[in-house]
């Protein structure tokens, strides 16, 4: 099954350098996910990976051939920016959308009737895109990077202004296709979903690569020290753990807390802490950090050695 790889990349742009030694692959039924933070290096990562820019060194390869507008023709790209023509209604849109990646007027006007089917909006095929509001016009884009059945998917920030009921209906589909063993790389800055869809991760920093590997193994890595805590009342015990430096929490409401164990502080002890406050302890579990967490650690390391390296 045809692989994705990146193989000691470097770009530059100007004195700039984007991309500095980077490599990772990404395989058929698994989904990579590309993170970092602004300026990390995704976008010029992905540029090269779609042929949209060369690099100035290494390659990038997809089933073991340089890519190229031969590969451009088997991938599916969705770039966070919107490339939509705003005065083509959605129907023809999408239709010449789908000849230009080799499909017959009749094949394309059958993939659209079924993916607009799919997203219950057939109903829009005579508006404008211009008419649409921004979560509906991603719904529309999304549909022309599948419209060619491409086996190599590059889905850029997919969720973007799609709310809770269609960023489920987009997430479903991307695992749908996961299971036919398309090739996928999401990049996104939102960890949960990275969480919820990727079997892998490569973070960058600073135009590098800083983290990869099996989500599941990159977690277990960290260890188990955070705490996940259930409860009704008072949650005072957290910042008096907080204060003694027990503890720093990653995530708060009124009656749920995440917290990393700090200073060798057992589990227990925040255990204790909430018991003798709270009216009622219905949920602690000791588990390993998000994905959130890992990404704050990593990339603060990075800073710092880049700072420290100038």
């Amino acid at each position: 099954m045809p692989t994705l790889s990146v193989d000691r990349v470097h770009k530059a742009y100007g004195d700039t350098k984007a991309v500095h030694d980077v490599s990772f692959s990404a395989a058929p039924g698994r989904i990579l996910g590309l993170l970092g933070p602004n300026g990390a290096g995704k976008t010029s990562t992905l540029r090269m990976i779609t042929h949209i820019t060369q690099p100035d060194s290494g390659a990038v390869r997809y089933d073991e051939r340089p890519v190229g507008p031969w590969s451009q023709r088997r991938m599916g790209y969705l770039p966070e920016e919107r490339g939509l023509y705003p005065d083509l209604r959605v129907k023809e849109q999408l239709v010449y959308l789908g000849q230009l990646k080799g499909l017959s007027a009749d094949a394309a006007t059958e993939r659209v009737h079924h993916w607009l089917e799919r997203f219950e909006a057939l109903d829009w095929v005579d508006k404008k895109t211009e008419e649409l509001s921004k979560g509906m016009q991603q719904k529309v884009q999304f549909i022309a990077t599948l419209l060619h059945d491409p086996q190599l998917l590059i889905f850029d920030e997919p969720f973007s202004g799609l709310d809770p009921i269609n960023s489920d209906v987009l997430r479903d589909i991307i695992l749908e296709l996961r299971r036919t063993d398309r090739t996928i790389l999401f990049a996104s800055h939102r960890m949960e979903q990275v969480e919820q869809l990727c079997d892998d991760i490569c973070l960058m920093a600073n135009g590098q690569v800083v983290l990869k590997g099996d989500l599941r193994e990159v977690k277990q890595r960290f260890g188990t020290n955070t705490v996940i805590v259930r409860f009704d009342g008072s949650d005072a015990f957290i910042d008096d753990l907080e204060s003694e430096g027990a503890v720093r929490v990653h995530a708060r409401s009124a009656h749920r807390a995440e917290m990393r164990l700090l200073n060798d502080t057992p589990a227990r002890r925040v255990l204790q802490a909430a018991l003798d406050t709270v009216d009622e302890l219905h949920h602690f579990e000791r588990t390993e950090p998000p994905l959130s967490e890992i990404f704050v650690e990593v990339v603060g390391e990075a800073n710092a050695a880049q700072a420290a390296a100038s």
